[in-house]
């Protein structure tokens, strides 16, 4: 059985992880705006991922004997002033969700709740995946500077992105 602090943590986790998904999909909107359709695809996938990982939280609290309890969601930022903007807000956007993800963490350890600690620990290898991925788009696209035959190339490159094959992000059920 799910200690109560700790399926209030991870419904709070979903929110996180269901915000984020939402945060990608408006970024996703404004690459459509400014026609880069492979950044926009790039992102797409984030989107994805993100909903994938909510999804693993909910089954986990299923599977737990607990209660999802979901929350809502606000409006995410819609604008950016350029590219390495909206990457920038991606990089920050997943340090927040690794720092939460952490406390999580730390939470399961204090309540010696084993399960929860090893399930996360799955959360903690992806963010560090993410925070790397992220980061790497962003330094290419500050190289890129303001040459617009680099974006359109780089463009191109984005859109090339495989989509994530659900088991690979934990969506067993979902």
């Amino acid at each position: 059985m799910l200690d109560k602090e700790i399926e209030t943590a991870l419904n709070k986790q979903i929110n996180v992880e269901f915000t984020s998904a939402y945060s990608y999909l408006s970024v996703v909107a404004y690459f459509e705006s400014i026609n880069l359709r492979g950044f926009a695809h790039w992102m797409r996938i984030h989107y994805l991922e993100e909903r994938m990982h909510a999804n693993k939280i909910f089954n986990f609290i299923v599977d737990r004997d607990g209660r999802v309890d979901l929350l809502g969601v606000e409006a995410p930022r819609k604008e950016w002033e350029s590219p390495v903007a909206a990457f920038e807000w991606a990089l920050q956007s997943e340090r927040q969700t690794s720092e939460s993800i952490y406390s999580l963490v730390e939470l399961a350890a204090t309540k010696r709740d084993h399960p929860t600690h090893a399930f996360l620990q799955w959360f903690i290898s992806e963010q560090v995946e993410e925070e790397a991925l992220v980061n790497d788009m962003l330094q290419r696209l500050k190289l890129v500077d303001d040459s617009n035959a680099a974006l359109f190339l780089m463009d191109q490159e984005l859109a090339q992105r495989p989509l994530p094959v659900a088991g690979e992000v934990g969506d067993t059920q979902a």
